[in-house]
């Protein structure tokens, strides 16, 4: 009798044991189970949040059916309970633990703002303005102010930031991103000036950069950059005035309504090179690395004029004769569809263009 009471308890403590453990795996299981949303959901993890808070929290907003399962799968599997602070992305079709992972990675949610090779210093500002999630802490803070906290007080912030698609994230601000977009330029020119050729009309780094600014908006036609920058180096070797557009055009300022006139390349501004000898103090764009690699290696033809064809390419010519006819040819004539440069694709100002 003894013996089958015993023998009933083991089975009894048999079947509990098998039927807890069933238990767990299925409810463990169901962490695996992908989960249903109608859009992508962003889920905060504060800074020193405990990974009993993370589940509940995914919990109450229904990324799982019960918390317990979480916490236990966290307690049976202590490495990914080690979740990081930030903003996570959850996408449809993603299971619990597939959440867990993401959070226990640190692969947090970035945001991108974009830079566009021909923009001012004001384009920059006016997109980090509007960039989503993007914590603005220089909204209200003068040009000065700005350049002083990237660590170049007293310098003018034109061309000084690298035009490029900057990553973000929620925690980070506007002065982030510039502090990593003029390090960057600093870099880059450093990097260029290095390699730059035997010869050219620049003292520092700086005027190289001044130059690089001119030849980006002058051209978007890639293959042209080198081409056009052969021209305006001869220039201030033979000491011409270099007599370009955009120069005038950054002069301006507001007062520029999209064509300039006479009268604009009479008026004497520290920009207009129609007016004043040599480089303009400052640069008046974001030059790429291809801009600035061609101010340093620029052409080594014998061209010193250009005009704009009206198809965003020029016609380079030798004699001030052969400019004349060109100007004739392409300016006096123009074709209706007309474009000084390129039709731009990404929101960049568009420019007038020639040198002579």
């Amino acid at each position: 009798m003894l013996k089958k009471l015993l023998l009933a308890c083991v089975s009894v403590a048999v079947l509990a044991s098998a039927g807890t453990g069933l238990w767990l795996w299925q409810g463990l299981q169901g962490l695996e189970k992908p989960v249903t949303l109608d859009e992508p959901v962003l889920f905060n993890v504060p800074q020193g949040a405990t990974f009993t808070e993370v589940a509940q929290r995914l919990e109450a907003q229904g990324l799982v059916g019960q918390s317990l399962w979480l916490r236990l799968y966290g307690r049976l599997n202590p490495e990914q309970s080690r979740i990081k602070a930030g903003d996570y992305e959850f996408l449809d079709g993603m299971s619990p633990k597939a959440m867990i992972s993401l959070m226990v990675s640190g692969d947090i949610k970035h945001w991108y703002v974009q830079f566009i090779e021909g923009w001012t210093f004001r384009d920059m500002r006016e997109a980090l303005a509007r960039a989503e999630r993007l914590r603005r802490v220089t909204g209200e803070w003068s040009d000065e102010r700005i350049m002083s906290a990237v660590g170049a007080e007293g310098e003018h912030p034109e061309g000084r930031f690298f035009p490029d698609t900057y990553a973000f994230t929620s925690n980070e601000t506007d002065l982030d991103v510039l502090q990593r977009a003029f390090s960057r330029m600093e870099a880059v020119l450093a990097e260029e000036w290095e390699a730059r050729e035997e010869g050219l009309p620049y003292d520092n780094p700086y005027e190289a950069l001044i130059m690089a600014s001119i030849v980006e908006r002058e051209t978007g036609v890639p293959g042209e950059r080198d081409q056009v920058a052969g021209v305006f180096v001869r220039r201030l070797q033979k000491g011409m005035r270099l007599q370009t557009d955009p120069t005038v055009i950054y002069g301006m300022g507001d007062r520029y309504q999209g064509r300039i006139g006479r009268k604009d390349l009479r008026t004497q501004t520290p920009y207009n090179t129609y007016r004043i000898d040599g480089l303009p103090p400052t640069p008046i764009a974001l030059p790429g690395r291809d801009s600035i690699r061609a101010a340093l290696h620029p052409d080594d033809g014998d061209a010193l004029y250009f005009v704009a064809r009206g198809d965003g390419s020029h016609e380079f010519s030798r004699t001030l004769a052969e400019h004349q006819k060109a100007v004739r040819e392409f300016q006096l004539n123009r074709r209706q569809d007309y474009r000084s440069s390129p039709a731009p694709e990404d929101g960049s100002p568009d420019n007038d263009g020639g040198a002579g």
